[in-house]
């Protein structure tokens, strides 16, 4: 009688959404947005960087960035590079032009161009021997300094082959100047490897920020940052701060650097702000009690900054001085920003999203309590019926409390089916904007009659350091408490069916869906898990950050405790697995090696009837980066939570996706 009942609910919900317009995975792989937005000095033009993803049935590709200029006086903007893909994009100092990376069809490497502020064909500045990853100019618009990998001569192998020495012959990359009229690039005298760059305001300092190696572990938890004489190229100071490193910004005077990072090594994400003197030393810290966390800054005067900020779900932008004084300018509850650029005259450009749309341009002006938007990449997402997303604060099990949003369903009638989306890191977390993509239910779920929850369980980022720290030492243990807890506050007080619960997540994510599959099965009622973890010791031999697992996450080493370990791993508790459960893996993925998923995957097959299906995308790593692969996972995992969460069947859903059908 429940199946039958089930079965009806489910055909007369599917005919109500078909009769709407509801966001699909199709939609999700055309969808385009705003990603990166940089402001001229006077305030008066805007570059900023437009995503285009790839036809996901015509090839498999990462998505093309291209380069549109908005003016503020005629309100207009402009397409100025869209037939290849465009990255550091600024201002030429002292020329009316702007300048990027690029790497054209006829270019062995990635090179510095520039293109006029009147359009035309962009020309070639700078190529080096090798691709320039990151770049500054000199104030005075004809040096700049650059940073690309050390070229290395070939060496013939008398071998047929060329076998891989792990992590040995490093290549790492180095600061290099130079002048644009003459080339002749000289390396900085920094040694290890460099990751940012930025010149002084008056010429004569550099800022480099350098890891011992180029291995992901040291880019964590070993960056420093140096100070070069702009003449010698010789270090003449450093900043003595051991933490995960963020962005950095010279003052306009030259004698100060500020910076965001974590406030001590066991701080989990770059968070706080410091200031250091040019002769380097040991840094101040800002407002190191801020319950927040900093996500970028630049300089208003010498003496005041400005930021852009997450509290808890929200975003906001204010000014904080050097004595610590804070001024909260701009935040809108409504709107998540997720980058700015500032004028000289305070305007700013920011790149914002909400739950309506994903990210756009919007201009702040300076003592504006409003921000516009300037951009609509999709115009046809206003025509779509989306859910209701609703910001949620509940009681964990020990009283803490935890913040989350949920999406409403479209439409629908009697118990609403859940998926629960799990953030990776932990140190991340959901803010209250645009939650859907390819790999997050989102509005494809609503779409779908489900309600979708996202929870920022202990762990998270935006609630100041300690809230981050608090699930350190405790791998699966309170931090994924929360999450359940916040399912039985939704079954309790948003009509949520207890019964037909999923859930999903990438990363850390994944092995919450893992640990929720196995060690709580009773739960859940389907899980689709990306890359993910399944046994935290061999996790620990596999992955390419071992070092700063340890440092903010388990705080104590695995050969110290292996039961300990063993028994927080989803593997352990693969034996009482009764959720069905979809493993999607990227084949390339150096950060949770391929292997975890092939572990669970054997330990559910091997001792249970539970169904299980693990899938491979070749050429992807952490993640999916190209279209098809992307699509691909959009539709599995919406074809496996409809299956088991709506679904009356007990066979697993096709292996096959038909581009052509979905």
């Amino acid at each position: 009688m429940k199946r039958s009942l089930t079965l009806l609910m489910f055909l007369i919900c599917n005919a109500v959404f078909a009769q709407q317009n509801v966001l699909t995975p199709q939609d999700v792989a055309k969808m385009e947005f705003i990603i990166n937005t940089v402001i001229s000095e006077d305030g008066e033009k805007v570059v900023y960087q437009h995503l285009k993803p790839m036809a996901p049935q015509e090839e498999n590709a990462p998505a093309d960035v291209h380069l549109y200029v908005y003016d503020k006086a005629s309100k207009s903007n402009r397409p100025f590079i869209t037939g290849y893909s465009v990255s550091n994009v600024k201002f030429r100092p002292g020329h009316n032009s702007i300048s990027f990376t690029a790497k054209k069809d006829k270019d062995k490497f990635t090179s510095l161009y520039e293109i006029g502020m009147n359009g035309g064909e962009a020309q070639k500045l700078y190529e080096f021997k090798n691709a320039m990853s990151s770049y500054d100019w000199n104030p005075d618009g004809n040096k700049i300094i650059f940073i690309s990998k050390e070229p290395k001569e070939k060496q013939d192998s008398q071998l047929p082959y060329q076998p891989e020495i792990y992590e040995e012959g490093l290549d790492n990359s180095k600061a290099y100047v130079t002048d644009i009229s003459s080339p002749s690039p000289r390396s900085l005298e920094v040694q290890g490897h460099a990751t940012a760059v930025e010149w002084s305001p008056d010429g004569a300092k550099m800022a480099v920020s350098a890891a011992p190696s180029s291995l992901v572990d040291d880019f964590y938890t070993g960056q420093k940052i140096f100070i070069v004489d702009a003449n010698s190229l010789k270090v003449t100071s450093q900043v003595d701060h051991k933490a995960k490193l963020g962005p950095m910004k010279w003052s306009p005077d030259g004698k100060r650097i500020g910076f965001i990072a974590g406030q001590d090594q066991h701080d989990p994400v770059d968070g706080r702000i410091f200031i250091a003197e040019a002769t380097g030393g040991s840094p101040k810290i800002l407002q190191a009690d801020y319950p927040g966390k900093f996500d970028d800054l630049a300089w208003k005067d010498n003496k005041t900054l400005t930021y852009l900020a997450s509290e808890g779900v929200y975003s906001s932008i204010g000014t904080l001085s050097l004595d610590g004084k804070m001024n909260k300018m701009y935040r809108d509850d409504n709107l998540s920003i997720s980058s700015f650029s500032m004028a000289d005259n305070g305007a700013i450009s920011f790149v914002g999203n909400t739950a309506q749309h994903p990210g756009e341009l919007f201009l702040l002006n300076p003592k504006a309590s409003t921000a516009n938007r300037v951009t609509n990449s999709n115009p046809w997402l206003d025509q779509e019926k989306l859910g209701k997303q609703e910001v949620i604060t509940y009681k964990a099990a020990d009283g803490m409390e935890i913040e989350g949003i949920l999406i409403h369903p479209v439409s629908g009638g009697g118990k609403t089916p859940l998926i629960t989306v799990v953030h990776g890191g932990p140190e991340a977390h959901y803010d209250n904007g645009w939650l859907t993509s390819y790999s997050m239910p989102g509005q494809m779920g609503a779409g779908e009659g489900y309600a979708v929850f996202y929870p920022n369980y202990r762990g998270s980022t935006g609630r100041g350091v300690e809230f981050a720290k608090s699930s350190q030492g405790d791998p699966g243990g309170k931090e994924f408490d929360d999450i359940i807890d916040g399912v039985d506050y939704l079954v309790e007080n948003r009509n949520v069916d207890r019964d037909r619960v999923g859930v999903t997540g990438g990363s850390y994510g994944g092995y919450a869906t893992a640990w929720m599959a196995t060690r709580h099965t009773d739960r859940f009622a389907a899980g689709v898990m990306s890359v993910g973890i399944s046994n935290n010791i061999s996790k620990w031999g596999t992955s390419d950050i071992p070092e700063e697992m340890f440092l903010v996450h388990s705080r104590k080493r695995i050969w110290d405790d292996y039961q300990f370990f063993l028994e927080r791993s989803p593997i352990f508790y693969a034996d009482q697995a009764k959720t069905p459960l979809l493993i999607l893996h990227g084949k390339e993925d150096t950060r949770v090696d391929p292997g975890q998923s092939y572990e669970l995957y054997r330990h559910i097959k091997t001792r249970t009837e539970t169904p299980v299906r693990l899938v491979l995308y070749p050429g992807e790593g952490h993640g999916n980066r190209k279209s098809t692969a992307r699509y691909d996972y959009s539709v599995r995992m919406m074809r496996w939570f409809n299956s088991y969460l709506k679904g009356t069947e007990d066979e697993m859903p096709q292996a096959t996706v038909n581009f052509a059908s979905e």
